[in-house]
């Protein structure tokens, strides 16, 4: 019941309400990153969701487009803006997702949406994750985040997967909290971005 109803009146409520609070920040760092970015405040990219169907996932830009000379973007770390680094560290990039949420596209909590291309590299098991909404958060994110192995992610989405709750949401949001104030397991150690999943 929880898994296929309530969950998603909780995902609309908590999307709809918090949008409105954070309204204040989410003005403010719009207005930074449109200067940040030459106009462009905001990231859209696709992502694969629930059952591998392809939405785009909103987010605030926080690396900017330069390139090199030959046209190609720079690496990821030089791209960072300062109030880009800001605005990921604190987690704030994230907030623009409540709309992916309210559309449907979203949960709350669930493991985090991923690339495309990643689509094809994915064994069996690490397919699973697919049999729930992507979330904002999840149970990878709240044990390691970013400083964990591929293989230690997948397990605990497919963990959470297996295990979905309103106890284990409820969990999950408190433990977020915490964690943006902790500021735990942004990037592994040493690299500014996520390293690239390469398959098995």
């Amino acid at each position: 019941m929880y898994r296929s109803f309530f969950k998603r009146f909780l995902d609309c409520f908590v999307s709809f309400f918090g949008f409105l609070i954070l309204s204040p920040i989410f003005i403010i760092v719009c207005i930074g990153l449109y200067f940040a970015n030459s106009g462009k405040p905001f990231f859209f990219q696709d992502r694969p969701g629930k059952n591998g169907r392809i939405f785009k996932i909103i987010k605030f830009k926080t690396m900017n487009d330069k390139k090199d000379k030959k046209g190609n973007l720079l690496p990821d770390a030089e791209r960072l803006t300062k109030i880009g680094i800001f605005v990921r560290r604190t987690s704030l990039d994230e907030i623009p997702q409540l709309i992916n949420v309210l559309k449907g596209e979203m949960s709350i909590i669930g493991p985090r949406p991923l690339l495309p291309e990643y689509l094809h590299l994915y064994n069996e098991f690490q397919n699973q994750r697919h049999e729930v909404k992507s979330g904002i958060t999840g149970w990878a994110q709240v044990n390691g985040r970013n400083a964990i192995s591929w293989d230690k992610k997948f397990e605990l989405d497919i963990w959470y997967v297996d295990n979905i709750s309103f106890l284990l949401d409820v969990k999950i949001f408190f433990l977020t909290i915490k964690k943006v104030f902790v500021r735990e397991g942004i990037n592994m150690k040493g690299q500014e971005t996520t390293e690239s999943f390469k398959g098995n």
